[in-house]
């Protein structure tokens, strides 16, 4: 599939004729870039040759990105609402079963329950994934992001952890989300505080991260998206912690 959003191609073709079984999902496809049109057509063409392996992922992004791009950001939960609206009037559609949004807050929590397979939300706690899950319900899909850091010490761990922090405390859909988890100015301030690094962030051995994993099923989670961070990951794939992870994660 190959989705252009004003100028970027989207490529997840690659990965579906890569793999046989997994599910690939694209995060996050944000409405304001494709109209539901493009993304129709474009994810016509993986589910044919691939049946029920993609996943269309979309969210609303944040109001600094959309306007750097020239657009402006007014209703995002409206825009999420016709955007669904129009997707389903498309031949092929995307059905609902085959989509899930990035969601944060209660109101577009419960739009991805009824107008979605459910929710992967990026950036957040134990807390956000438990409370997600009330929201929820018991049904629908929730697969939180979870980002790693294999390091045992705690200055490395958390300096490597911030550089992916502080572009993130830039966004007011996240630091707004956050504050409604109980961090306040002093906790997301500057690259945020050790207290909010270490709950966005698992860092340690295999074994300490895993038990994050595990508190995110306990929390409600149906699936854990893990996202290596590493000093080289802007360079290279971190193929090699992914497999240290696997084996502490699945033995």
């Amino acid at each position: 599939m190959s989705i252009p959003a004003r100028g970027r191609a989207l490529d997840f073709r690659a990965l579906l004729d890569g793999t046989s079984r997994i599910t690939v999902a694209s995060g996050i496809l944000s409405v304001w870039l494709a109209s539901p049109e493009v993304v129709a057509a474009g994810v016509a063409g993986p589910e044919a040759a691939h049946p029920g392996r993609f996943l269309l992922g979309l969210g609303v992004s944040h109001p600094p990105m959309v306007e750097r791009l020239g657009g402006r950001y007014l209703r995002p939960y409206r825009r999420m609402v016709d955007h669904l609206d129009a997707l389903d009037h498309q031949q092929p559609t995307v059905p609902a079963d085959r989509r899930v949004l990035a969601a944060l807050g209660p109101r577009m929590l419960a739009l991805a329950a009824t107008r979605a397979a459910g929710e992967y939300p990026y950036f957040v706690t134990v807390e956000h994934t438990a409370r997600a899950r009330k929201v929820l319900g018991s049904g629908p899909l929730l697969a939180p992001e979870q980002g790693v850091v294999l390091e045992r010490d705690p200055e490395r761990a958390r300096r490597i952890a911030r550089s992916h922090v502080a572009r993130y405390l830039a966004l007011p859909n996240y630091t707004n989300n956050l504050r409604t988890l109980g961090f306040g100015d002093d906790d997301l301030v500057g690259e945020g505080s050790d207290r909010l690094v270490d709950a966005v962030v698992a860092w340690g051995d295999p074994e300490t991260v895993a038990r994050r994993v595990g508190e995110h099923h306990q929390a409600g989670a149906d699936h854990v998206c893990i996202q290596v961070l590493s000093e080289r990951t802007e360079r290279e794939f971190p193929r090699a912690e992914y497999r240290e992870l696997a084996a502490a994660l699945f033995g």
